[in-house]
């Protein structure tokens, strides 16, 4: 485990690794058994991506497992607390909280362009668009709204017309507002943001109860 950061705060546990070819795992002892068949099917950088959350899990809760539910949303088993994973070759992230909470990592390059007014709400096109920084901001753009897409109860398939960042500084980005909103509701959040490497990584907390809102 060469490089490792720790992102925890009083919520969350929160843990970052990268891959190195010193690094040794047991697919059987880790992978869960309901998970293993499909797993043996992988790609060698998939399955290590996979081997290296499951070995940050066992570091914090060793009696507990992975799963997933029908649409593929990861949950912990039995029940402990709420967690999110995320992994990019050769990074995988790990958080577990007793809120909910969303991560996610994305390399920086500019094959996003090509499809960033699929994901982009209008208001974002009109502070990036044209920018000498456009691809890491809408590199930031995307990992954040992953995030909340991971925290937010709603669900809503379209990150274009429901899923909002407001304008930040790419050079001072520790948190980035955002939100999640519809005709009906508008819930901010305040996600944190850092780079690693040619990486970004974003952490968006619940923070309160949505459903009271």
């Amino acid at each position: 485990m060469p490089f490792y950061k720790d992102y925890s705060d009083k919520n969350a546990t929160i843990l970052y690794w990268k891959y190195s070819e010193e690094d040794h795992f047991d697919a059987e002892e880790l992978i869960e058994p309901e998970n293993l068949e499909k797993a043996k099917d992988y790609h060698p950088k998939k399955l290590i991506e996979h081997l290296m959350v499951r070995k940050l899990l066992k570091m914090v809760l060793p009696d507990r497992k992975i799963l997933y539910k029908t649409a593929g949303e990861p949950y912990l088993w039995p029940p402990a607390a709420q967690i999110s994973i995320t992994h990019s070759f050769p990074f995988a992230a790990l958080a577990i909280s007793k809120n909910r909470v969303g991560i996610d990592l994305e390399k920086v390059s500019d094959k996003i362009l090509r499809i960033k007014k699929k994901f982009l709400h209008p208001n974002e096109i009109a502070w990036t668009e044209g920018q000498e920084n456009e691809v890491e901001l809408i590199t930031i753009i995307w990992v954040i709204k992953e995030s909340l897409y991971k925290v937010h109860l709603s669900k809503y398939w379209s990150l274009k017309d429901y899923y909002e960042v407001y304008p930040f500084d790419v050079n001072n980005i520790g948190e980035v507002k955002c939100r999640v909103f519809d005709d009906f509701f508008n819930h901010e959040f305040t996600a944190k943001v850092t780079k690693v490497e040619d990486f970004y990584f974003a952490i968006v907390e619940e923070t309160r109860d949505l459903n009271d809102v």
